[in-house]
This record gives structure tokens, sequence and C-alpha cells, in this order.
């Protein structure tokens, strides 16, 4: 039973803090709420500029976006050939642990499974978001008066895509805990609940975190 609790948990703690993230930006701006606010004065600057530097950003962001979601890709093969071996691989874990069964094996790798393939569907998303915002900022009025609703759809666009991002390197974060199962599901419990304590020092307390609060006056 403590096999089956500590393969799911990773994921289970992975969906809840990504809902309760929401209630915690409201008494504490997290660092991707207050960067929202960058994101606006970006695309306000932007529209009033005629420069080759938004492109180059925008680039950027889609670059590492790319690479994560190709990565990913790998990994879910990689996934799939392990299943093809989950005899020889808990022959191989039974110097390690011996208590595990193919079953269990064939658990923790489906909830890996799930955490890259949701992963993949975060980046891919994300990826098209940021394509939608370079579209829509090249097509956005450069004019002097600018258009104020169109710059804030913009920048929600940036938003969303931003978020999706994160919530695929989450599952990164998350994977490292169901990777640890492997070696003792205590562990593997005790690495969750870190990795909880990391993503909120990350997010609400970060020395990074605090100097862009002192920018933003919040």
């Amino acid at each position: 039973m403590l096999n089956i609790v500590a393969s799911v948990l990773p994921l289970f703690i992975w969906l809840v803090y990504s809902f309760l993230s929401g209630f915690l930006d409201k008494i504490r701006p997290s660092l991707s709420q207050l960067m929202n606010l960058q994101r606006c004065r970006w695309v306000e600057n932007a529209v009033h500029r005629d420069t080759a530097i938004d492109a180059i950003l925008s680039s950027s962001l889609m670059s590492s976006v790319s690479f994560f979601a190709s990565t990913t890709v790998l990994l879910i093969l990689a996934l799939f050939a392990v299943f093809g071996q989950v005899p020889i691989l808990h022959e191989a874990l039974a110097n390690i642990r011996a208590d595990l069964s193919a079953f269990d094996i064939t658990i923790q790798l489906l909830v890996l499974l799930i955490a890259f393939v949701a992963a993949f569907l975060f980046f891919t998303m994300s990826l098209r978001q940021f394509n939608h915002f370079c579209i829509m900022l090249g097509a956005a009025d450069h004019s002097e008066e600018g258009n104020a609703d169109e710059i804030i759809a913009i920048a929600a666009l940036n938003t969303l895509a931003a978020r999706n991002f994160n919530s695929g390197i989450r599952a990164y974060y998350f994977s490292v805990a169901m990777l640890v199962w492997f070696i003792s599901p205590i562990l593997s419990i005790v690495v969750s609940f870190f990795i909880v304590f990391f993503l909120v020092y990350r997010d609400y307390f970060s020395r990074a975190r605090v100097l862009i609060a002192k920018i933003t006056n919040i």
C-alpha cells in the first residue's frame, strides 16, 4: 500500500499545488504574478518602438519552450521502451528494493508517463501561445496612440504561455520524487514535500521575487 501511495503522491501534490497557487497569489503575489506586470510593460513599450529586440526576445522564449517539448518527447519514448522491459528492470532493482513487484514498477512507470505526457501538452500549448503572441505583437498598432485593449490581450497571451510553461517545468520537479521512489517510497514522500517547500520559496520568498517586488512596488 505504501508503494502505491508514494507512487501517486507526487502527481497528486503537483495538481494540488497548481490549484492552490492561485489562492496563495491573492495573499502574496508570486514571482510569476509579478512578472506578468512586467509582460504588460514589455508590450506597452514594444508597440512604441521599431527595433529587432522584441523579435529576438520572443525567439529566445520559444526556443526554450521548444527545447523542453522536444526533450519531453524523448523521455516519453524512453518510458514506452522501458514498459517492454519491466521483468528485466524488476530483476535489476531487486538488489535495491526486494519488496518491489513487477506490478509496482508498472504503476510507477505509468505515473511517470502521465507526468511527462501532461508536461508535453503544457509545453506544446505554451509554444503555440507564444507563437500567437509573436503574431499579435507584430500585427499590433505601432502608432503613438496604440490600443489599450490590444496591449492587454497581447500581454495576456504571453502570460498564458508562461503559465503553461511553468506547469510543465513543475512536472520535471516532481519527477525527481517519482524517480527517488525506486530507492525508497518513504524517501519519495519526503522529496515530494521538499519540492513543495522549494516551489513555495521560489515563487513567494526567493531573492528574485524580492528584487522584482521592489521594482513593482508590491
